[in-house]
């Protein structure tokens, strides 16, 4: 496996060097052409529009001799020189046509090339005065032709072509009129970091440039005689007719014209573009840097080398990919085989110990159901040792009744015996009244011993007070006390169970009289009040000693009680604490500031009232 994966990169990486090597070899040339092309065609629109601005401005102003020299004033002012109003009227001509047309300068000469009007006669560089006669344009137009020149200004040292034109007066030539256009601003548009435009004459010397360095400088060889006849016509300064280091390539440029050109240490290539405008005897060279060309071909190059080594990469890769997935799943499979044994291992220890919890399940739940079982016994034990502490009381209360109602049937024996039917009818119906008394103390007692449903439902707040009241009324008779009871405003449900609600009211009453044995007027408040938010409140308050704050965190643990030794288990407020607390609610204690305690039963109020509460 791992020679056959050997032999897979040799053979990329053999068709990755073929693949490079071809586009060094094919690419570099193709992209060099291309990016020559591109570069040639925008050199050739940059000279068509040189080209053009330059034909525009000669012939702009190459007419404009020709029209001074036809006006009269100007032949009027030739043949009498001498008339002083005449040259300045003329003076004042001369320089509103330069102003119009934006010339440099327009000046009128004398056959022997002397400056009698011009232009510029109030300027330090005037003209007048000036003879100009060693200048070609004044030669061939004073022999009655045009005159076109280019050279450096003798008096204003400013460059500029020169049209002139002769005056003429039948068939003489009285004298010649010249114009002289400023090459400043056209050079101004020329500069670029991407090429350089160059207008040379017949003689090879670059006279228009972007670069002023470049000015005056020839990009061929001068002969002696050359710079012999510019010296004699003072076209340009021979002191700065240097020769710029300028030499024509051959090869490498797929095709096009190359030149270089070697100044301060420094070597720049460029593409070249000519054009010839034999109207004027100038050259235009457009120089188009080549660097940036060459730059984008290497780039190119670049990218392409780029590109064949992400598709090796990327071919390594998803072949190192593959192989990485296969080896991948051939180790899980292994690992899946090894999982599948410790599996069925594992399932025989969990199953296993599976049988060992649910034993351990069902003895718990056999110990939960035997705790139940001890509560409830509990509660209803307690319920049956507080029926015996009522017992002398309860003795009281039903021996009461019993006495009265013998005492009523031996008087209705007699008032019968004496045929007094009506009396005798009177005590039959007292006797009645206590019996049914009798039996709803009964029918309390067998509410009270019953043992509760687990089920909640709405309980009539009122009505189980009043059973706990009627409960305990003979204890509370027997101990001289007095019971009030504010049931509130509405009738209020709670929600919980009549008979376990009944046993805590029975209990905290019967604390409350145990806890006022010493008070000489014994009073138990109970009060019941909606509380807000779902909730209603039971108060039962004594006028007792109250309960010390030591004692209120653990009054209602088990077995805890503040009575005497063998008054009590302590199981009595523990057992209604977890009754409440069964219901959702709350059993607290608090003292009250005018003394006594406050026991407050906090339940939550039943969301649907039944028309008759369940037991």
């Amino acid at each position: 496996m791992k020679t056959l994966r050997s032999r897979i990169y040799l053979a990329i990486g053999i068709a990755g060097v073929a693949g490079a090597l071809l586009i060094a070899s094919l690419g570099s040339g193709y992209a060099t052409r291309f990016f020559f092309d591109q570069t040639a065609q925008r050199a050739e629109s940059t000279l068509r529009l040189t080209v053009a601005a330059l034909s525009g401005a000669l012939s702009r102003f190459g007419p404009l001799p020709e029209l001074i020299a036809d006006s009269p004033d100007v032949r009027a002012l030739l043949e009498r020189s001498s008339q002083t109003g005449l040259v300045s009227q003329l003076n004042g001509q001369l320089k509103k046509i330069n102003d119009v047309v934006e010339a440099s300068d327009i000046y009128i000469m004398k056959p022997d090339g002397l400056t009698i009007a011009a232009s510029n006669f109030d300027t330090d560089k005037s003209f007048i005065g000036k003879n100009f006669s060693y200048r070609p344009y004044y030669t061939d137009a004073i022999a009655g032709g045009q005159g076109r020149y280019f050279a450096l200004g003798t008096t204003s040292l400013k460059r500029g072509y020169y049209f002139a034109a002769p005056v003429r007066h039948v068939d003489t030539v009285l004298g010649v009129v010249a114009v002289k256009m400023d090459v400043d601003e056209i050079e101004t548009a020329w500069r670029s970091a991407e090429h350089e435009i160059i207008v040379v004459d017949e003689y090879g010397i670059i006279f228009m440039s972007g670069r002023p360095e470049w000015r005056f400088k020839a990009i061929r060889p001068l002969s002696p005689a050359i710079l012999e006849r510019i010296e004699a016509t003072r076209r340009y300064p021979t002191s700065s007719l240097l020769e710029l280091p300028f030499a024509y390539l051959e090869g490498s440029g797929g095709g096009h014209l190359l030149a270089s050109v070697d100044q301060e240490g420094t070597h720049t290539e460029y593409l070249v573009k000519s054009a010839a405008m034999p109207a004027a005897g100038w050259t235009v060279h457009v120089l188009a840097k080549t660097a940036p060309a060459r730059t984008q071909a290497y780039v190119s190059l670049a990218v392409g080398l780029l590109l064949l080594l992400t598709l090796i990469l990327t071919g390594t890769f998803f072949i190192q990919r593959r192989q990485s997935l296969m080896d991948r799943i051939a180790a899980q499979q292994a690992a899946q085989n090894q999982l599948e044994r410790r599996v069925d291992e594992r399932t025989a220890d969990l199953n296993r110990a599976n049988e060992k919890l649910v034993a351990e399940v069902a003895e718990r739940k056999s110990a939960e159901e035997e705790l139940r079982q001890a509560q409830a016994d509990l509660i209803q034990a307690s319920k049956l040792a507080a029926l015996g502490q009522m017992s002398a009381a309860l003795s009281h209360e039903f021996n009461q009744p019993l006495g009265a109602a013998k005492s009523y049937a031996d008087n209705a024996a007699s008032y019968i015996d004496r045929g007094r039917i009506g009396e005798a009818r009177d005590n039959i119906t007292r006797i009645s009244t206590l019996v049914d008394r009798m039996a709803a103390i009964g029918k309390h007692l067998r509410n009270f011993a019953r043992k509760p449903d687990d089920k909640l439902a709405a309980v009539p707040v009122g009505q189980v007070i009043n059973d706990a009241v009627e409960i305990v009324a003979g204890h509370v008779r027997d101990r001289s006390a007095q019971i009030t009871i504010e049931p509130g405003e509405e009738p209020l449900y709670a929600l919980g169970g009549m008979n376990r609600l009944q046993q805590v009211l029975v209990n905290l009453l019967s604390n409350a009289l145990d806890a006022m044995e010493t008070a000489a007027e014994p009073r138990i408040e109970i009060s019941a009040m909606s509380a807000g938010a779902g909730r209603i409140l039971i108060k039962v308050r004594d006028h007792g000693e109250g309960i010390d704050e030591a004692a209120t965190g653990k009054i209602f643990d088990p077995f805890f009680t503040t009575k005497g030794v063998g008054k009590g288990l302590g199981l009595g407020l523990s057992i209604s604490y977890n009754i409440v607390k069964d219901f959702g609610g709350r059993l607290t204690v608090e003292s009250h500031p005018e003394g006594g305690a406050v026991f407050i039963v906090d339940l939550e109020r039943a969301r649907e009232v039944p028309e008759a509460a369940a037991e």
